[in-house]
């Protein structure tokens, strides 16, 4: 088999740190890829090797001195070296950056110092072959990501090595300007090396063991999800639930590369399996449970509305103009809900309901603030008469008024709308349900 391997910040964040990954590492011989993020915190009152690198560029850029700052990043990454026993020394490495944050080498070159310089020391400390992401992973003219390139360079490049320390989170322009992927982009760069060397399995690991049904800030001691498909996925982050990046899961998607959520910290834990599909009945109807505050419900009444064609984009275009994008658009025969971001759309209200009078002539428009979106997902409810209506139940015995409910054809998700002072309530009520009964 072959294996790629992240390790996210808390997971490298020490010398102690390293040394749990190397062990995760050499345990097993398939793992033969690694990518490594910044320094994490190490306590948690201490600041990522990230921000302190955004910090200091900050005070360069404005012409300000700097050293200090940059002195204290490289004693960071000295604890660790030393910690481990290393040989290494990164005073060129400092002296290098230094030059170039005097240059106003940029803020994408800065935060990309973090991942590279433990790239160095990972792959020193494993006895691998370090490889600069900016020389693999490529952005076009306009700052996109070039993935076709970077498969066909990354290829090639791995192809005759058996085992290599790439960094996360970074690439380059064309002109060779480093560029960044949004935070969290080490995630992206994982799975970028594992459609690339087409590896059999893209091993995610962080501090938690895996994708959790809820929140553990609102439920205690959540279930684990033991698997989760794509689609699944897709819908539980979109409301919130941020374990992996977003754009990690494209690139291994397309090549039907399985991701494996694991917990530096407790590598012996299952964690959780994110697949194409699978056969595999889950252990509860639901798979999760995710949500966010802080909406607002935008209502528009008008007689016959259901016969006026039309109507419906009348009423987003007016959204679309304003830069308002909406979440969910509920409906009935004379009436129509857009669900928007509260604070996007606070700033533009009075411009956004002139704009629907004078698109739609509507009878009358009244607005709901301070809503929450709560999305249940699970491939099991397909097959499971009377979801809907237990969710109903378990939020009506809690007291929580449903505001708003929605179904999507796939039958993979139902969107529910409450108060945002219910929101704890109702995703306690809906875990109760489905999880705690069944435990």
């Amino acid at each position: 088999m072959k294996k790629v391997v992240k390790f996210g910040g808390s997971s490298l964040a020490s010398a102690e740190q390293f040394k749990k990954v190397g062990d995760i590492i050499r345990a097993d011989a398939d793992r033969k890829y690694v990518v490594p993020s910044a320094p994490g915190k190490r306590f948690s009152e201490d600041t990522k090797v990230t921000d302190m690198l955004y910090n200091c560029y900050s005070v360069a850029e404005s012409g300000k001195k700097f050293k200090d700052l940059l002195n204290k990043i490289q004693d960071r990454y000295n604890e660790i070296i030393q910690g481990l026993g290393l040989d290494l020394s990164l005073d060129n490495e400092f002296k290098t950056i230094e030059e170039n944050f005097a240059k106003k080498a940029g803020k994408d070159y800065a935060a990309s110092r973090g991942e590279y310089l433990n790239g160095i020391i990972m792959a020193n400390y494993l006895g691998y072959e370090f490889i600069d992401a900016a020389t693999v992973i490529f952005f076009d003219e306009e700052g996109n990501f070039n993935g076709e390139k970077t498969n066909e360079v990354l290829g090639e490049r791995l192809a005759n090595v058996e085992r290599a320390v790439i960094p996360g989170f970074y690439g380059a322009m064309e002109d060779g300007t480093v560029k960044t992927f949004s935070r969290g982009g080490s995630d992206v760069t994982g799975s970028i090396v594992a459609k690339a060397v087409r590896a059999d399995l893209y091993e995610n690991w962080t501090d938690v063991s895996g994708f959790l049904v809820a929140d553990p800030r609102i439920i205690d001691n959540p279930e684990v999800i033991t698997t989760i498909t794509y689609k699944e996925l897709r819908e539980l982050s979109y409301m919130g639930a941020t374990v992996l990046h977003e754009d990690a899961i494209f690139p291994v998607r397309k090549e039907g590369i399985p991701i494996n959520i694991k917990n530096t910290n407790a590598p012996e834990d299952e964690g959780t399996m994110i697949v194409e599909d699978t056969c595999r009945q889950p252990k509860y109807t639901i798979t999760g449970i995710a949500g966010t505050k802080g909406f607002v419900a935008v209502n528009i009444e008008k007689d016959m509305m259901n016969a006026e064609i039309g109507f419906g984009r009348k009423v987003l275009s007016v959204f679309e103009d304003f830069g308002i994008s909406f979440e969910h658009v509920p409906s009935g025969i004379d009436t129509m809900t857009v669900f928007v971001d509260q604070a996007e759309f606070q700033g533009k209200e009075q411009a956004i309901l002139a704009g629907l009078h004078r698109a739609c002539q509507p009878d009358s428009i009244d607005l709901e603030a301070d809503l929450a979106l709560i999305a249940v997902v699970g491939r099991g409810m397909k097959a499971t008469r009377g979801t809907a209506g237990r969710i109903f139940s378990a939020l009506a015995h809690a007291n929580v008024n449903v505001k708003m409910i929605d179904q999507g054809s796939s039958e993979l998700n139902i969107i529910i709308g409450v108060r945002n002072a219910d929101f704890e309530a109702a995703i306690k009520a809906i875990y109760d349900i489905f999880v705690t009964v069944q435990l």
